[in-house]
């Protein structure tokens, strides 16, 4: 028979004393801890696949950044016309506004320019009237008043408004014959549309015939056989 080891199956009593001294009293080297053992036992990496993995790294938070660079661009673009915009529309409005006000308030002067303008026709304007309404005028042309409407332009329903009609011959459009009462603008905004009489073609007139070219060459020789049969009765009278 085989008898067991009297050490077999029994646990040792007593006790269990570890040595952690940093230094072997025997040797004299510091000791190694395990963690430390471990780390220098595992194997190295290859610097090439350790270089990849830094590359694709890098690589991936520099498309991220581009990526981040072009939103902010777009984002800033887009602001920046939404301001030209907002700034091109307060200054169109703030004319517009302008505009109406000064309109408003050149409309008041209209019928007095008016007066000036039938004194003038009637050569009553003359004094101090004349200084006063000269200096109106100058005025009022300063702050961007004109005054439209004249003889013999084209009809324009946009800036005149006809209140007489008739046929002429001396037309070939339908124009202004007669001014009755003078249109004022500022810019492009009318205060006051000319009143005026137009006049379209007459369909039932003649045109006027144009001499031809022999007809001017025999009148023209009628005209020298005159000349020269008056020289001749002068020269037998003496």
């Amino acid at each position: 028979m085989v008898s067991a080891s009297p050490d077999e199956g029994e646990e040792k009593e007593g006790p269990v004393i570890r040595d952690k001294r940093r230094i072997d009293p025997e040797t004299g080297k510091v000791r190694e801890k395990a963690g430390e053992k471990d780390k220098s036992a595992a194997p190295a990496a290859p610097a090439g696949e350790a270089a990849g993995a830094a590359g694709g790294a890098g690589d991936g938070d520099a498309a991220a950044l581009q990526e981040q660079l072009a939103e902010r661009l777009d984002d800033l673009r887009r602001l920046k016309a939404e301001y030209d915009n907002y700034r091109k529309r307060v200054d169109r409005d703030r004319v517009a506004v302008r505009e109406q006000a000064l309109g408003q308030v050149l409309s008041e002067f209209l019928p007095v320019l008016d007066d000036i303008g039938r004194a003038r026709d009637h050569d009553e304007l003359t004094g101090g009237f004349k200084s006063v309404g000269e200096a109106l005028e100058a005025v009022t042309g300063k702050l961007g008043l004109e005054r439209y409407g004249e003889k013999g332009e084209p009809f324009d329903p946009m800036v005149h408004e006809a209140l007489m009609h008739s046929l002429s011959p001396d037309v070939t459009e339908t124009s202004v014959v007669d001014v009755l009462q003078p249109g004022y603008r500022i810019g492009e905004r009318i205060l006051r549309p000319a009143r005026v009489a137009v006049a379209d073609p007459d369909p039932d007139a003649e045109p006027a015939a144009k001499p031809a070219a022999g007809d001017d060459t025999a009148a023209s020789d009628a005209a020298d056989e005159s000349a020269d049969e008056s020289d001749d009765s002068g020269k037998s009278d003496e």
